[in-house]
């Protein structure tokens, strides 16, 4: 049945992306943990841990009465209210859509800002592109690979805990004053729970460039001070032979990160090589539905 569901919310995704605004239950969550923010602060590894505790007790709760209330309903209505919830949950298509708006852009450095937490003020239209990518390449995982693994494994309540783990991070996983110690339990459940999507997200980019050994991205990526972004962002970088990564600043502070991706590519990304990213998506998701497809069928045989 997950498979099915997963199946489903992919298909809903590519056809019609977002279709909640106000009650999404990433808003949702959102709203809930800046209000303890607000109310509960206190810059604390403890006080973090609760944080985290609470918002995943409050969404954990609200997935498994949802599963619930939808299980008395007729079967048909069940999956399809089920398939309609979890496509919610995965952001290929408003992911694609914000990257797009990059690269179709006069402007990209403002076009981008929307997608990154870096300063963008003083970025170049090629480091406005390369911020473009580097963000596709990561949110694949994140949004979309993460997501959908947890949903096949633990069905609706699974992609609810995996996005709300993965909000926690996106709002205070930072390595700021503020958030160092605050934030720290949720980065790092973060983490571990991307773990193994993030190096799926990466065979897949590979295996879609067949001119690659599916693994070449595993040394280059481990120089990436996240345990799991510099894979996908490798595998992007030698899918569409371009250098990632390098000096970026964030929070008003230069950070060096690490080069990803054959060190006599080009360094300086164009529209081109983000244009090569985007076109990675019809592939994706006919490999990701095929899949699911194939789970179902598995199943349903045992």
């Amino acid at each position: 049945m997950n498979a099915a569901i997963a199946t489903g919310a992919l298909l809903i995704d590519r056809l019609f992306g977002e279709f909640l605004q106000r009650s999404h239950p990433v808003v949702l969550i959102g709203r809930f943990i800046s209000a303890f923010e607000q109310r509960l602060y206190a810059d604390s590894f403890g006080r973090g841990v609760l944080l985290w505790l609470a918002t995943l007790t409050i969404a954990l709760t609200a997935a498994f009465l949802t599963v619930w209330m939808v299980q008395m309903l007729p079967g048909w209505l069940a999956f399809l209210l089920t398939t309609a919830l979890a496509s919610t949950l995965l952001a290929h298509r408003m992911l694609y859509d914000a990257v797009n708006t990059v690269l179709h852009s006069p402007q990209p450095q403002e076009s981008v800002t929307m997608l990154v937490s870096r300063d963008t003020q003083s970025m170049s239209h090629a480091d406005a592109y390369k911020a473009a990518i580097e963000t596709y390449a990561e949110n694949l995982s994140d949004g979309v690979i993460a997501p959908l693994f947890f949903l096949l494994l633990f069905g609706l309540p699974g992609i609810v805990f995996y996005k709300a783990v993965n909000t926690l991070d996106s709002m205070v996983g930072y390595r700021t004053e503020r958030y160092e110690k605050f934030g720290k339990f949720s980065a790092r459940i973060d983490d571990l729970a991307n773990w193994i999507p993030a190096r799926i997200s990466a065979v897949l980019i590979m295996l879609l460039n067949r001119k690659w050994r599916f693994w070449s991205f595993y040394t280059n990526g481990r120089q990436h001070k996240s345990p799991n972004a510099g894979h996908p962002i490798t595998a992007m970088a030698l899918s569409c032979r371009c250098r990632l990564g390098g000096p970026t600043a964030y929070f008003g502070k230069l950070e060096e990160k690490a080069y990803f991706g054959r060190p006599h590519d080009n360094p300086v990304i164009t529209p081109e090589h983000l244009q090569c990213a985007l076109q990675r998506r019809n592939a994706i998701d006919l490999t990701l539905i095929s899949v699911c497809v194939a789970l179902g069928a598995l199943c349903y045989h045992l």
